[in-house]
């Protein structure tokens, strides 16, 4: 086998384009056995084979500088840059990133785990190259998908602008995680659709050069008349017209016309694009009849391509998705929007069923924050799904377009808390604290299941102003789910478990890991008081005066950040009540960024076990007993 000689990019440097073409095809199979165990992002990576090798044989990396645009799809790169024999810790505890690393290899010059940032990075790196003086290329490869993200489009308009010498690749593939929307996608679609573009292109340039130049005047009048056929057959020209150079589009799985392409590539002044044309999940025929499903997929049998999913309880998004539906069929003014998510927000059957009242905008949160407020604002009842990583990236409309103006917009944001093996670039760990600061903001989140419908419910009852439900990346609790979801008062918690030596008052996910320490506990003699708090802005604070009478040790427990969040809160609110000499202890994430791993691995790692929360209640009961 080639592949187990390639141990750095200059070892391909040696190879035929035949032994190219065998190492593309080795890479393959070993990309389908290895995720078949680990799971991971296997369609994208099958995708950009041939693209990788081409731009790992022509250019020199880590000199010249390879910006992978979110970065899931550099598992090929990692396999050429001396990663190979650690693909068995792929997305595990301590083992290889799903994700590109700097801290893993000098080749990974750029992190992404969120869309349409290459193109911005390629930018600052080739004027830092230029003002050092360096002579070193560099290349940003960027989806389809993630061109449709505003950051993107920013960057193609300072590209074109300063014409310094960069290569863009467009990895066009048709999707992003989801189907692609938009009119860039249409766009696009003509490009690749355009089956005479290439060739009447090449006719115009060879007559051109034919004639001979009689004077500059014929010479610029045949210029004139390119340009105009251009303008007529081209749909290409907006990225010329953007200040590019546009070469393709090109099959990207043909590697002599990629080599050839970039090596003229190469040799344009000012920025390129490179249009290459590629099949997501190319070489497995599962990943290729569904890339959606196989994007990012779990551990799988080679031969079926069936999934191993554990079976359980339904998974919070599922929850959520027949949820809103239920809700959405009593009340016509209900509108789903989301960024490019439908599949991983569950919305494909709400979509099917209300294909009117379903909105993906595409890789573009800022603008799926704003319509939503538009809609509000237009008495409809918009409810936003989102990962809690993505809402990250509207976090201005959300202040100044939804809760600077008080409307009725219901976030619903998914994968709140640790994530697994996606890490530190998607942890939902930070949406509490940059919500919670909000005016009008209102923010809870569920114990189970069964309350995550009772708070849509209560989320689409609400009539004044913003409001939020968060949930996990997890299978829910298995309790039984009630017929009819009702409303919840805002601003109360509820006490699930009766004790008097301390209280910890937990949030979410935290809420069974409390109910493990308390039976812990209770066999010590130690009675743990167990409290829901459900809703984390507002606060009971009727709950949290009378604990403060009680004058009884707390603990706040939360899957989220500890700087800004929901023990801040409580601390915040007993001092501004000038009420002092209370054990506040506030359990949460700690400040710095949780890399990838199981969430159980995480929560270990963190402190926020039912072992750790035993510890600390042991620690605080003694000492109010010695001072009773």
């Amino acid at each position: 086998m080639l592949l187990e000689h390639i141990n750095e990019p200059k070892d391909l440097k040696r190879l035929s384009i035949e032994q190219l073409e065998q190492l593309a095809s080795e890479i393959r199979q070993f990309l389908v056995e290895k995720l078949s165990v680990t799971g991971g992002h296997l369609s994208p990576n099958l995708g950009v084979v041939e693209l990788t090798i081409a731009l790992h044989y022509l250019f020199n990396s880590p000199h010249d500088k390879f910006i992978f645009d979110v970065g899931h799809q550099s598992y090929v790169h990692k396999i050429l840059t001396g990663r190979m024999d650690k693909f068995d810790t792929l997305r595990k505890y301590k083992g290889l990133c799903g994700f590109i690393k700097r801290s893993e290899s000098e080749h990974d010059v750029w992190e992404a785990g969120h869309s349409s940032t290459s193109l911005s990075a390629a930018m600052g790196m080739a004027i830092a190259r230029d003002l050092k003086g360096d002579d070193n290329r560099v290349v940003a490869i960027i989806g389809d998908g993630a061109l449709t993200g505003g950051m993107a489009l920013e960057a193609l308009n300072h590209i074109g602008h300063e014409k310094k010498n960069l290569m863009v690749i467009l990895n066009d593939n048709e999707m992003s995680i989801a189907p692609n929307v938009g009119a860039l996608h249409n766009y696009l679609g003509k490009i690749r659709s355009d089956k005479h573009y290439v060739k009447v292109k090449e006719e115009i340039e060879h007559l051109i050069k034919r004639i001979p130049a009689i004077g500059g005047t014929l010479a610029k009048t045949m210029e004139k008349l390119k340009d105009s056929l251009k303008y007529a057959i081209v749909p290409g020209v907006l990225f010329e017209e953007l200040g590019f150079t546009y070469l393709g589009p090109i099959d990207g799985h043909n590697l002599p016309a990629l080599l050839e392409t970039l090596q003229q590539a190469q040799n344009v002044e000012g920025p390129v694009m490179v249009h290459a044309l590629t099949l997501k999940g190319k070489g497995y025929s599962p990943a290729e009849a569904d890339s959606h499903a196989w994007h990012g997929a779990s551990p799988y049998k080679i031969e079926s391509g069936k999934m191993l999913k554990a079976v359980g309880p339904p998974m919070y998004t599922e929850v959520f998705g027949s949820t809103l539906i239920e809700l959405a069929r009593e009340d016509d003014r209900i509108v789903a929007v989301t960024p490019a998510m439908p599949g991983g927000s569950g919305l494909l059957k709400f979509a099917k069923e209300f294909p009117d009242r379903m909105f993906d905008v595409g890789i573009a949160e800022q603008h799926a924050a704003t319509l939503c407020a538009a809609l509000a604002s237009e008495g409809m009842k918009p409810v936003y799904a989102v990962y809690s990583t993505f809402l990250q990236r509207a976090y201005d409309q959300v202040v100044h377009d939804i809760c600077r103006a008080n409307l009725n917009v219901m976030f619903a944001i998914d994968r709140a808390g640790f994530v697994g093996p996606d890490g530190e670039t998607h942890q939902g760990v930070y949406d509490i604290a940059f919500l919670r600061s909000i005016p009008n903001m209102v923010l809870m989140m569920p114990k189970d299941e069964s309350e995550l419908r009772h708070m849509m419910k209560t989320a689409l009852s609400y009539n004044e102003g913003p409001i939020a439900v968060r949930y996990p990346r997890i299978s829910g609790q298995g309790v039984p789910m009630d017929d009819t979801p009702r409303e919840i008062p805002i601003g109360t918690w509820e006490v699930l478990r009766q004790g008097d030596s301390a209280v910890v008052l937990a949030v979410g996910p935290m809420i069974a890991a409390a109910l493990e320490a308390a039976e812990q506990l209770s066999k010590e003699g130690v009675h743990l008081r167990v409290v829901n708090a459900r809703f984390i802005k507002p606060l009971d604070t009727a709950m949290l005066m009378q604990l403060a009478d009680e004058n009884i040790p707390i603990i706040t427990m939360e899957e989220g950040v500890r700087l800004g969040g929901f023990g801040s809160s409580v601390l915040e609110y007993y001092a501004n009540q000038n009420v002092y000499g209370l054990q506040v202890k506030v359990l949460g994430v700690p400040d710095y960024f949780v890399e990838h791993g199981s969430v159980k691995e995480q929560r270990t790692e963190v402190g926020l076990t039912a072992e750790d929360l035993v510890a600390e209640v042991k620690s605080l009961v003694p000492r109010k007993r010695q001072h009773a």
